[in-house]
């Protein structure tokens, strides 16, 4: 009896010396990553050709509030998101975790004829792409798309059409509601956003998409992008 005893007293000295701090650092780094940074895997091409599929997204999650670790509630908030920025949310209709960007902030009344914006009665500017954002797109897929420029209110990103897709190119004019953000995906075609299902609530709003940490390429054998490693997001 007294060794087992004894067994039982050196395996609680052990789990107490060796496992406990790293079970505290492992809290720690949770803790970190629900309430100030985080990544976010693109598996999808809804954001092409700002985000493209095997981008690892840097999100800064204190960029508008902080929140309770594990939680969306808010313990302090000193900003939100404005329009033209990339978000990281929870989907209203599933929870989906998504990237999209921020089209319309509360109050504003928003429409889209054939793929062009107009808010709060002013139509959005579309001009040519960037050279640099079309040479990160695949080349072999580069002929299916339409590229372009977006800019409304003076922010500027890129985006992209498929013409050959069905897609639901026009919506009636909408008035975003007090404390609700109607976001949509840059591949225009090609993106299961606010079109679909309606606004989101300010605190589904997980943070801002700041730049690319990390990038692969899925179409071969997933080897590092470098050129987009850590690119900002337009």
């Amino acid at each position: 009896m007294s060794r087992l005893r004894h067994w039982k007293d050196r395996t609680l000295r052990f789990l107490w010396t060796h496992v406990r701090p790293f079970a505290f650092m492992t809290l720690v780094l949770f803790a970190v990553r629900s309430s100030l940074a985080d990544w976010n895997d693109v598996p999808t091409g809804s954001m092409n050709p700002s985000i493209l599929e095997g981008d690892r997204i840097f999100v800064n999650k204190v960029a508008y509030d902080l929140k309770v670790p594990f939680t969306t509630w808010h313990l302090l908030e000193w900003g939100n998101p404005q329009r033209g920025e990339v978000v990281v949310f929870y989907a209203p209709a599933d929870g989906t975790r998504m990237v999209k960007r921020v089209a319309a902030v509360p109050g504003d009344t928003i429409e889209m004829v054939n793929n062009q914006l107009v808010v709060n009665g002013q139509p959005a500017q579309y001009g040519p792409p960037s050279p640099s954002v079309v040479a990160d797109f695949p080349a072999n897929r580069r002929p299916l798309h339409r590229f372009g420029t977006e800019t409304i209110g003076g922010r500027s990103h890129p985006v992209m059409a498929t013409p050959s897709i069905a897609a639901r190119r026009s919506f009636e004019p909408v008035t975003v509601p007090p404390g609700k953000y109607l976001l949509l995906g840059d591949n225009r075609d090609n993106s299961y956003d606010s079109r679909y299902w309606g606004t989101v609530d300010r605190d589904q709003i997980v943070g801002r998409a700041a730049g690319i940490a990390l990038s692969v390429d899925p179409d071969h054998s997933y080897h590092p992008r470098w050129g987009r490693t850590f690119k900002s997001l337009p």
